[in-house]
């Protein structure tokens, strides 16, 4: 079975924020970068991702996904800060 990602894209730090599922990372984030990832990442212009999580199995990526969904904002912000306290796009460092 093929592994997937969860990750949150924004626009700036503290700014919208975006989670999201894929199993392929560099081509779902440079969809979002180029605006054809989604409507709502073109809207707002979210093309810094923040946050990656790495799972074995495409459906921990889901659960993941939609339990951080259901999180409130700081909740948010404050995972982001302990794994990226500096904001930076993540984009740069993915192989």
């Amino acid at each position: 079975m093929r592994g997937g990602w969860t990750y949150i894209m924004t626009n700036k730090p503290h700014g919208v924020l975006y989670i999201g599922v894929t199993n392929d990372l560099h081509v779902r984030v440079d969809q979002h970068r180029r605006g054809l990832g989604s409507d709502f990442c073109r809207r707002y212009n979210l093309h810094r991702l923040v946050l990656a999580e790495r799972h074995e199995h495409i459906a921990d990526a889901i659960a993941r996904e939609k339990a951080m969904m259901a999180w409130n904002r700081d909740w948010k912000i404050r995972l982001i800060e302990e794994q990226n306290p500096e904001w930076r796009d993540l984009f740069d460092f993915l192989v």
